[in-house]
Order: C-alpha cells, then structure tokens, then sequence
C-alpha cells in the first residue's frame, strides 16, 4: 500500500470508528459487533506502525483509557447431564420449532428462556435436606466427585430452604394465575420427609472475580487465565478446596431433577428458588418465538452490563410432557436449544470472487479476502452462497467487509462497510459462461424457491463428473483407498471412467500404461476397488450425493427403510414422515430415485458386482446409546469404518470431530491431532483393546 493510499484508509477508518463510538456510548446503539470494531482499529494502529507520521491525536488509537482427574471418586449421574444443540440465528430457531412441532402435531408449545451461562455445569444431591454430593458434568454419565469445594460456594445452599406456610401459599397462588397444572401433594409430601433432592446448575466466575485472580497472577509473574469459564472450571477441580475458596465463585440453579409435582420448567425454577437456590433473575416465561426473539436481543445488548459472561440464551419446551415426548438426539434433548449470540466477527478486504462449480453443476461464489484472524484461526476465503446473497450484501471487489465463523464451521461475509468505500470498488458480474467448459449458465430458482442459484446448462460439464466421482470414492462413501481427485481426473481424461459404474470394471491392465501408475500401485487400486464391493446401505446411498443427503440423512433412510428396494418403492408421504427429513429433502430423494438414469446406474453397479448390506435392527435400548465415539490412528482388527458401524449397530454415535461432548476417543497406531485435543480437554482415551472390550 502507497502512502496516499494508506492516508485515505486511515481518514476513512477514523471517520467510521467514531461513528460508531458515538452510536453506542451516546446514543445508546450498536450496529455491529465489539469484534468487528475492534477489527477496524487494528487495522488504523497497524497503519499508524507503518506510517507514523499519519498518526494524529484525535486518532481512536491514542484514546486513553471430560476425562475425571484421577484423583476424585467417581459419581454416575441418577441420568445423563446433556449437552445442548446450537444454532445462531432466528430462522435457526425457526426450523427447530418446525421439527419438534412435527414429532408432536397436536402441541401447542409454549417456552421458558433463561441466560446461556458460561461456566462448568455441577449436579447438587441434597439427602434429608443437606447436601451429600456435588459433582461435574464430566462425560454426561460419570462425573467427579467435588462436594467439598462446592461447599465453599455461598450461593450453593448446604442445606435446603425450608419454606414457610406463606411462601407455600404464595407459590400455589402463582401456579392457579398461570393456569399452570401442578400436583401440590407431591410437594407436601417432600416437605414432611425431605428424602433426597437433586438440583443442576452452573458455577461462574464473575468478571470482578476474574480481574482480581488474573492481577493477582500478573503480581506474581504467573500466566494469566485466557477466561472466566477455564478459571472456573479449574478452581472447581483443585484438591485444596480453600483454593476453590480463595477464587469467589458463583452459582445458579437451573433444573430440578427430582419429581415435586412440577408439570412445567418454569414451575421447576420457581420450586428451586422457593427450597433457597439462586435462580436468575432474568429467566423467563415466553408464551412464542416472538417473545424469545426479543428477549435474546435484550439480553445480547445487557450482557456487557451482566456481572458474569454469556454466550447466548437457552431456550426449553415449558411444558415437561411434551419436553419428555420429545426424547433425545445425539447427546442433546430435542425439547431445547441453545441461541447463541454472533460468532466471533472481524473486518477484513474482499479481494477477487471466483466461480466454483460444484457436482450438481451449481456455480458457487466464493471470496478471496486479505487474511483475517477469527476465532483463532487465519481465513483468506468465504462462501458467497449464490448471486441473491451477493445482491443482498451490496457486495463489490474491493469492499471492506464484516466476516464471521458462525459454529467454527465455514467463514461467511456477514455485512459491508460501504463508508469506507474508494470509488475504486468494482461491481460483481455473474459468469454466462461456465468457467470449466464455457457452456451457457441457466438461472434455476431453489428447492425452497427462496432463492436463485446458477448452474451449468452442460449436465457432461467435466467439473461436475469429477466431483461427483470424487465424492462418490470418498471415505463416507464406497472409500476406495488410493483413487483420489488426481487418479480421478486421470481416468476421466483418458476415458477410461465415465459413470461410477465404470470404475468396478476396471483392470490392471487399463492402469498400467498411464503415468503415475507402476504394476503395484495398479494392483494396489484394483485389490481396494474390489474390496470396496461390499458396501452398507447408508454409506451406497450417501455415495450417490444426492442432493440435500448428507451421511445423516443416509443413516435415516437406510435404517427406517432397511433395504435399497423399499427406498426405491416408498412413496413421497413415507419419506417425508421420517423424523428429522423435511419436505424439500423427502422430494429430492423421491425424485433420485425415479430418475431412469439413476435406475440404471444402480443396476450397472449391481451387475458390475456391488453387494449392499442392510442394517442390522438397531433396539432402542443399545448398550452405546447415549455414547459417542471419536477414532483417530489405524486400528489392528478392523478399518476404522468397519468399527464406526459396529457402534452405530449397537446404538452409538460417530462424530467427526472431539469436542467436550465426545464420550470416547478411541486411538489406534499413530493417532493425529484428534488425541492431542481429547488429551487437552479431558476426553478419556482408549486404546483399540479397551473398545473391544467396550462393544463385547
């Protein structure tokens, strides 16, 4: 960068930095997020480091301003402590509220929303009204035994509130003005012999708490706590409870395990509280998404104001039947979600666009950007999705823009700073021809109709056929070893491979002769061609990539249809009716399958030797129901595929990736980053022995 264009972006840079300075401390509003202010005025210092003399003293720059440790008993949870699904936005809420509507037509469901806290999930026992146990989250089913420095916890009662006669009376009065249905016996009962009580909550660190701790480290030349959730957590897990003591932690209460009579979670809170539990004070009833909605942007504007950290609002189904009917998927109940506040966000340039063409022959925008440090990690590009977003955005090469990472997944461009605009932006155009073949681009509206997507007119676009190939190959799909996007493209060239029937009719013969190719490696490929034959259902249907079937979705379908014959012959309603597949996903199966070319593509692979194995009958009451497993390294006995089904079979979960959900990682012979990160966050750990024993 010259220095007059640097001086231009630095004008431009303070103007629109101040700007927001005055939208938010003076009138009271913000625009876009702390992150992407802070991203502005990264980039002013860095340009002020390299041309010092374009710094100036009104610039904002010179402002002054669950693996359980060993050394705890172990505790197993009277039921599992669950984690909670995430989603980032309204519509997200949307389609969850679409989907548990449709398990249960007839409900009418109303909502209790409470503050996302950010800290270690405890479960309190309380036997004869005193407290006997406290332990962690842990795994979701075992957990470590904590009872003592919970005890120095003030907001955690050590011994349960024993309510008076009024405030009994006054509860039952609030139960008759709610209309809410409560068995009050239940309650008395409780009262008369306090047996036993559990009650779940969060332990915190107050951000006094956390500034305090991370001066006190700094006094004493230690490391600084990165956040007020790890210092928390790590002072629940001291052996010496009086450092537990010493960190000022804090509690709220948030689900009452024990049956009292409550027929409603918002009756839940309202019974902690009534027994001497810290509740938060802003939780509340919602009768609609309408109202959620509102209280997730009250709360996300008040948080900076809130004496703990937040990451964003729980939402659960009011109602304990319905919740209870609901059940649950994975590791998360379906009856509540967690609304997260905006991903982490920074500011950065859009610096060319690119077309990408994609196996169903979508052309697909895609933005080079100066690199950008969000959540950790450097990103130089994000999707564009199709030319409506782009429209929506206002976006132009050259434009400064707002990009997020929402979920840690794809980065996407969320918003443009037009202010801080040239005049030398340059207008995106849509290509007429596609940028692999050059046949002619068609406009084609999508599956929900919302939106318009671009595609090549060429169904034999080479683009397409390679990535369809690729995928088809894949490591989900009919995993055949060695045979990869170059191998494939190869193959494709030289016409030796045209549909993915082909590929079984290959021969060490037809491979010799090309380059990269010597009489093993030919040998090698035909024996994991051969070997890749024999194929479960999930993973054939997955294969074929058709649209809006992801390897989810394959499972669904296989194991409630149980044969490639029944799919073929089911109709739209029958797909349509299995949990979790909407309609735009059920017509993109049903049209698959009653395309003539896709027929006959099955039938090549069948003539050319393909076995499909159907599930087997998964009970509902599978002994890794609950669990999940993560595997990294090569194991011994079976491909890592091979063990993924055989704990699916018995009710168990596959995850990609480790995360503090994760059950177990299992580790065979030269394990990658997956066991360095299940090492670091606690996961446990199991050698390919401890699994077998495990799935015995």
């Amino acid at each position: 960068m010259t220095h007059s264009e640097a001086a231009e972006r630095v004008v431009k840079l303070k103007k629109e930095i101040e700007r927001h300075r005055y939208l938010y401390h003076v009138l009271d509003k913000q625009e876009i997020s702390d992150a992407a202010l802070d991203s502005l005025k990264h980039e002013l210092l860095k340009l002020e480091i390299e041309f010092p003399d374009l710094t100036t003293s009104d610039s904002p720059t010179q402002r002054v301003g669950g693996e359980p440790l060993a050394e705890f008993l172990k505790v197993k949870h009277s039921s599992p402590m669950l984690s909670i699904e995430d989603v980032f936005g309204f519509e997200e809420i949307e389609d969850w509220l679409t989907r548990v509507q449709k398990l249960i037509p007839s409900a009418k469901f109303d909502f209790y929303a409470e503050i996302k806290m950010d800290g270690l999930a405890v479960s309190l026992i309380y036997k004869k009204g005193v407290l006997d146990a406290g332990s962690t989250r842990g795994d979701g089913n075992i957990g470590e035994n904590v009872t003592q420095n919970l005890k120095t916890i003030e907001a955690v009662p050590l011994k349960i509130h024993e309510p008076s006669e009024k405030e009994i009376t006054d509860f039952l009065h609030w139960r008759k003005q709610s209309s809410q249905e409560f068995h009050e016996n239940k309650l008395r009962d409780f009262l008369k012999n306090p047996a036993e009580l559990e009650a779940r909550g969060e332990c915190f660190m107050p951000k006094k708490a956390f500034e305090m701790i991370n001066k006190e480290q700094g006094e004493k030349g230690e490391p600084l706590f990165a956040n007020p959730r790890n210092a928390g957590a790590g002072a629940i897990r001291q052996l010496d409870s009086t450092v537990t003591a010493s960190r000022h932690l804090d509690f709220y209460a948030y689900a009452l395990m024990t049956d009292l009579g409550q027929t409603t979670h918002e009756q839940a809170h309202k019974l902690l509280k009534l027994f001497g539990f810290k509740t938060n004070p802003y939780n509340k009833h919602c009768v609609d998404l309408g109202e959620i909605e509102k209280f997730h942007k009250f709360i996300m504007k008040e948080r900076a104001k809130l004496p703990y950290w937040t990451d964003g609002v729980v939402v659960v189904i009011n109602d304990n039947r319905n919740f209870d009917k609901l059940g649950v998927a994975g590791k998360a109940p379906r009856g509540m979600i967690a609304y997260k506040f905006p991903a982490e966000q920074a500011t950065t340039v859009v610096e060319k666009v690119e077309w990408q063409v994609g196996r169903t022959g979508a052309l697909t925008p895609v933005a080079t950007m100066k690199p950008a440090l969000i959540g950790g990690t450097t990103v130089t590009h994000a999707t564009l999705h199709n030319l409506d977003e782009i429209e929506r955005l206002g976006l132009k090469i050259g434009d400064t823009v707002i990009v997020a990472k929402a979920g840690d997944i794809i980065p996407k461009v969320l918003e443009v700073l037009p202010r801080l605009r040239t005049g030398k932006e340059k207008i995106i155009h849509p290509p007429n021809k596609c940028p692999i073949c050059n046949a002619d681009v068609k406009k084609e509206k999508s599956a929900t109709g919302e939106s318009v997507a671009l595609f090549c007119s060429n169904k034999n676009c080479f683009a397409q056929e390679k990535e369809k190939m690729i995928h088809f190959v894949s490591r989900k799909a009919f995993d055949i070893d060695g045979l990869g996007e170059k191998i494939v493209e190869q193959l494709l060239n030289v016409g030796l491979i045209a549909t993915p029937a082909d590929i079984f009719t290959l021969k060490q013969g037809d491979l010799k002769p090309l380059e990269r190719f010597a009489e093993k490696s030919a040998e090698n490929l035909i024996a994991a061609i051969e070997k890749s034959k024999n194929i479960i259902l999930s993973k054939f249907l997955y294969a074929f990539g058709i649209i809006h079937v992801g390897e989810q979705t394959a499972i669904d379908l296989a194991n409630h249809f149980g044969s490639l014959e029944k799919i073929k012959d089911a109709e739209l309603e029958k797909i349509n009716g299995i949990p979790n597949i909407g309609e735009v996903v059920a017509k993109s199966v049903w049209d698959w399958f009653h395309s003539a070319k896709n027929l006959k593509l099955i039938d090549e692979l069948i003539k050319n030797r393909v076995k499909i194995k159907n599930p087997a009958k998964i009970s509902g009451a599978g002994k890794l129901k609950g669990l999940s497993f993560v595997f990294t390294g090569e194991l011994d006995s079976m491909s890592r595929e091979t063990a993924k089904e055989k704990v699916r079979a018995l009710g168990g979960e596959t995850p990609a990736s480790v995360s503090k959900n994760t059950s177990f990682v299992v580790a065979g012979a030269s394990p990658g980053s997956k066991y360095d990160k299940a090492k670091k966050i606690g996961v446990k750990v199991v050698d390919e022995n401890e699994f077998l024993e495990i799935i015995k």
